[in-house]
This record gives structure tokens, C-alpha cells and sequence, in this order.
């Protein structure tokens, strides 16, 4: 499959978000990744449902929403109201990770599971089968612009072969770090899908750094 590209809107200008969510509407990019954040599982607070709907109304493409977020199940059914199409919760954040994810897909939308850096692929193994996507962190949640974790290549790798000993069909996405170097090892590695926010609208030519990302 071609990589599926996630530009980040935490990284995105906030006094001109519309001009920059119109960017990613007609740019290659395949998701809006949305990074929610409580100051408590994780030490930065972000944006929240409201600004979540109000990004929903203009945005053309699926919202990936990342909930960095402690009890996420509180807030499943009022991330589907607000246009979430795939949530991702953390493994360290859920009791009863398999209660969420049927939680998840009884409100129509795609689950998600992300891993930490220092947490190991091994724990999805009896629940790899039942989600659609895994999130994995390659910088420590929280923050935007971090250098990325080299052992997360190793990572990808036995998430990868772990998807197949299962026979599951699961997305492979990559958080933290991620550039046109990074990206393409990651890729090789088995990832399937890139999430980029300061690589991307950092740059001079943001539609353009989508478009490499993409054609990696």
C-alpha cells in the first residue's frame, strides 16, 4: 500500500489554523492527525472537542485523533460527536484495553492502540487482531520537535512481523521525528503510515514536504 501521510495540526499556525487546514484539504495528505493532550498522562495540555468540531467543519479528510489522555473512555462517544473517524488511545492509559477498542468500534469508528518508547510491541499480542491501526511513539509523548528514538526501527520491525504471525490487518503509523530520512527507513522498516507536524509546517513549502513524504 502507499504510504498514508498525517500532517499534524499541533504544529500548525493557530492564529491562521483555517488557511492551514485548507493546505492539507488539497495537499497529498491522506489524514489530519489530532494530538489530544491532558497535562496529566502527559506534561503538555493541547486542544480539545471544541476545537476538534470546529477543524471538523472545515476539514475534507478523515480525523486521526490521538487521545494522550488518561480514562479515555469517558470521552469515546463525544470524540465520535466531534468527527473523530479513527481514535487512538494508549496502552498505558487503558485498564481494559479490549473493553475500549469495542467501545470504539461500537460508535462506527476505526481503533487505534499507541505504544510509548520504552513499552514493547509484545503487549498487543492477543489484541493485534482487533484493532486497525498501532500508533507507535518514536519520541516520548507531549511535546512537538523532539529528536527521534533510533531503536524505534527495530520496533516497526517486530510490530511488522507480529502483524503477520497473527494473519491481522493492522496500519502501522509513526509519531515523533519523522523527516524525509526517518520516513524512508521507516518505510523499509514496514511502516505504513507517517504522522509529521513541525517537518511539515515548518517548512517553506509545506504542500511540497507532503508531497515528498508521500512519494518516499
Amino acid at each position: 500500500m502507499q504510504t498514508l501521510i498525517s500532517p499534524s495540526l499541533l504544529a500548525a499556525d493557530f492564529t491562521n489554523l483555517k488557511a492551514d487546514i485548507e493546505m492539507v484539504n488539497n495537499s497529498q495528505a491522506d489524514w489530519f492527525h489530532l494530538d489530544i493532550m491532558d497535562g496529566v498522562f502527559v506534561p503538555n495540555i493541547s486542544y480539545g472537542l471544541p476545537v476538534v468540531e470546529q477543524i471538523n467543519k472545515i476539514a475534507k479528510k478523515p480525523l486521526d485523533v490521538h487521545l494522550m489522555i488518561i480514562d479515555p473512555d469517558r470521552y469515546v462517544e463525544a470524540f465520535k460527536k466531534a468527527g473523530a473517524d479513527i481514535l487512538t488511545v494508549h496502552y498505558e492509559a487503558c485498564t481494559h484495553l479490549h473493553r475500549t477498542i469495542q467501545n470504539i468500534h461500537s460508535h462506527g469508528m476505526k481503533a487505534g492502540v499507541s505504544l510509548n518508547p520504552h513499552t514493547p510491541v509484545s503487549v498487543l499480542e492477543e489484541i493485534i487482531t482487533d484493532i486497525d491501526l498501532v500508533l507507535l511513539m518514536s519520541v516520548n509523548p507531549g511535546f512537538g520537535g523532539q529528536s527521534f528514538i533510533e531503536n524505534t526501527y527495530a520496533k516497526v520491525e517486530k510490530l511488522a512481523e507480529l502483524i503477520k504471525e497473527k494473519n491481522a490487518s493492522v496500519v502501522i503509523e509513526i509519531d515523533g521525528g519523522v523527516n524525509l530520512g526517518t520516513g524512508k527507513k521507516l518505510i523499509e522498516a514496514g511502516a505504513n503510515a507517517l504522522v509529521a507536524g513541525s517537518f511539515v509546517f515548518g517548512a517553506n513549502d509545506p504542500d511540497q514536504t507532503i508531497s515528498d513524504l508521500k512519494n518516499l
